[in-house]
């Protein structure tokens, strides 16, 4: 499945061009060179003789780096072509574009060869919400190179343009006339590079070298994954979706100036191409047994901007771990709050959990013992902060009402939170994923503080306070006829009684009771919520309920894994496997590359898994997803020194093996085989969703 655009990035900078290579930007279209939340293309259009070429086929090469075949067009279904063009294109700091033109025919060629360019210099947020730019252009020929510009006070960007081969520059772009001999070849080499100029520092990015710089990347994606553990089995649309994920989260990868050089994990193209703290900490959860570096790396650049005032413009409070980070100008002249943002509710206690879990994989305590500090902070403000209403539960009301979030948890969007009857709550809003997010931070919080901080008092006080909402969340949350948990609280402490799959966040954080996990799996795993391909976001027959509705049907890959991930935790291995399948099978659609989320119609009246339109692919957490996937079928829990493993398989997926697997016991190896007790009981609920035998 496809969209019809072409990417290739490499963590800061990206392109997004059509499959000829050209790029022709409108405002609002989201294609063109893209680097630190800047268009620095947005016109980039090759054309011989003043006739535009056809696309014969695109090599995916890597994921820096795309191969176009094309020929010219006659506007005719066929085309006789006596000339062929390709072009090689890989992303770096801007990017390198080798350009080749071969001449098929017996007799020489005399082109015209015409690179139309542009930049718009639009900020991310102006693509997206089509706004008129302030600032001066200017384009110009200087010392060679086509030099195009964009300046607003102190903030400044540009992209220069050059080639190898002798040309003609203007304003507009490159104009380059040969002479082809009978079968013989030109060629040039195109450079694009961005400069940077704003925040008070001028930083001129360095061109990609051609070859070398390719063999550099080359080089740096087979040590990523020479490094991650092996995956051998007997089903191979599973190997491939692998080693898709990890390649897409090579290309994902993110660094920040705050992290010296290391990466983190980027939440994904084409709008979300910097750091988000939630996103930033889901997926190093999800990579945490392959990459644990990405768990570091992320804990140490969130910490670092780790909130410290109350900023109503930002939602800043001490303590906070940012929502998002942008650089563009919108954001150096705070016409946006991202520099950074902290309009999440979820974030400060998640920071908790994966601070604890990466200690618990990998015994690095020393980083735990760096990071106390902002743990504490983070910890603190769950209770100083995050209960707005003082009913002891994290809460969200956005202080920012011109840019700030509406909806301050994962889902995101205006009018994911919602009662049966489709009305929408007031503020401050209490969802329940974020109690058990905040059970959670509290207990991992208590074990840092025992064993590692050596604070018990701490320790003993987090633990009470852990209890003491665990037993209040099980009383006002559960909607006891229909036996679920309430999506949120209301201002008023009323239930917004929407059926909805947070239901499996609780599962995974462990705040449910273990009286009420069977019915809170059997709707998870019931019509209304599971399609056969995923959990729905929100369940069929909740009034806003709508397949293709962004947070209100749509299954989310991401939003899987972590259910599948609290039913290992609460002993459902089955219905954790038959998640894992429906989720891995849909990856097979997508050419092993999971989008951000997919439509929620029934498994049965598709052959696959239709497409949300407007899906980011790749993005970071569902990148992550096949990855824990991999780890709740395997059962891999680290406890102490070892790392145990009890496999549970979805049924048909034979023999299973995941070689070298890193942490605190050094490497070691996993292994699993369907069992036939495992594969009845998964039949038994295919029947059930009407998927047959």
């Amino acid at each position: 499945m496809s969209d019809g655009l072409v990417k290739i990035l490499d963590g800061n900078t990206f392109v997004v061009s059509d499959d000829r290579g050209d790029i022709e930007a409108s405002l609002t279209d989201p294609t063109g060179l893209f680097s630190y939340d800047t268009r620095f293309l947005s016109k980039w259009v090759l054309t011989l003789n003043g006739q535009r070429l056809n696309p014969l086929s695109v090599d995916d090469l890597q994921y820096f780096e795309t191969r176009f075949f094309l020929v010219p067009g006659t506007g005719t279904v066929y085309v006789d072509a006596k000339i062929s063009v390709i072009r090689q294109r890989a992303v770096g700091n801007g990017f390198h574009e080798s350009l080749t033109i071969l001449n098929h025919d017996a007799k020489p060629v005399a082109l015209t060869i015409r690179v139309e360019a542009a930049s718009d210099f639009a900020d991310l947020f102006e693509v997206k919400d089509a706004l008129a730019k302030k600032g001066k252009y200017e384009a110009r020929v200087q010392d060679g190179c086509l030099r195009l510009a964009y300046e607003r006070e102190t903030f400044t960007r540009a992209t220069l343009i050059s080639a190898t081969a002798p040309v003609r520059l203007d304003k507009n772009g490159l104009t380059f006339r040969v002479k082809i001999d009978p079968h013989e070849a030109w060629a040039t080499d195109l450079d694009v590079t961005t400069v940077l100029f704003g925040y008070g520092e001028r930083h001129e990015q360095p061109k990609l070298a051609g070859s070398r710089g390719r063999q550099s990347m080359e080089g740096n994606l087979e040590r990523w994954l020479g490094d991650a553990p092996r995956v051998e089995c007997d089903w191979e649309p599973l190997k491939a979706t692998y080693r898709r994920s990890l390649v897409d989260l090579a290309a994902l990868r993110f660094a920040p100036p705050v992290a010296g050089g290391r990466s983190l994990p980027a939440a994904g193209l084409p709008w979300f191409m910097t750091m988000f703290g939630r996103d930033s900490i889901f997926t190093s959860l999800q990579a945490l047994p392959f990459t644990p570096e990405l768990a570091a790396t992320t804990l140490r650049a969130l910490g670092s901007w780790q909130g410290t005032r109350v900023d109503d413009f930002r939602d800043e409070d001490p303590g906070r771990i940012l929502h998002e980070m942008r650089y563009g100008e919108l954001t150096a002249f705070e016409e946006r709050p991202q520099s950074p943002y902290y309009g999440c509710a979820d974030a400060t206690p998640l920071y908790v959990v994966l601070l604890d879990e990466y200690e618990r994989w990998t015994g690095d305590r020393k980083l735990v013992r760096d990071l106390e500090n902002e743990a504490r902070a983070a910890l603190g403000w769950i209770d100083d902060y995050a209960d707005l209403q003082g009913n002891g539960y994290v809460s969200y009301k956005r202080r920012n009402e011109q840019t700030g979030l509406e909806n301050q948890c994962w889902k995101d969007s205006w009018d994911s939170i919602s009662y049966r009857n489709g009305k929408l709550p007031g503020f401050p809003r209490a969802t329940c994923e974020l109690q058990g997010y905040a059970y959670d931070a509290k207990l991992r919080g208590a074990r840092l503080a025992r064993e590692i901080w050596k604070d018990r008092e701490l320790a003993e006080r987090l633990e009470k306070q852990a209890a003491d909402l665990k037993r209040r969340f099980n009383r006002d949350f559960w909607v006891a006829d229909d036996e679920y948990f309430a999506l949120a609280l209301d201002p008023d402490g009323n239930q917004v009684d929407a059926l909805a799959s947070n239901n499996g966040h609780l599962l995974w954080s462990g705040i449910v009771d273990k009286s009420k996990a069977k019915a809170v799996v059997r709707h998870l795993m019931g019509r209304r919520l599971f399609s056969g391909w995923g959990v729905r976001t929100l369940a069929e027959g909740e009034e806003r309920y709508n397949p293709i509705g962004y947070h209100v049907g749509t299954v989310w890959p991401f939003d899987n894994s972590f259910i599948a991930w609290g039913l290992r935790r609460y002993g459902f291995k089955d219905e954790a496997a038959m998640i894992a399948a429906g989720i891995l099978d849909a990856a097979e659609f997508f050419d092993g590359r999971l989008p951000e989320a997919f439509g929620g119609y029934e498994r049965r009246l598709t052959k696959y898994p239709v497409q949300y339109p407007t899906a980011c692919s790749p993005q970071a957490w569902s990148t992550g997803t096949p990855l824990l996937l991999l780890r709740t079928m395997l059962g891999l829990e680290p406890v102490g020194e070892h790392l145990v493993v009890d496999p549970a398989l979805p049924f048909g997926i034979g023999r299973v093996e995941l070689l070298d697997i890193p942490g605190r016991w050094g490497r070691v190896d996993a292994f699993g085989r369907g069992r036939v007790e495992v594969g009845r009981a998964q039949q038994r609920l295919r029947q059930q969703l009407g998927e047959g035998g």
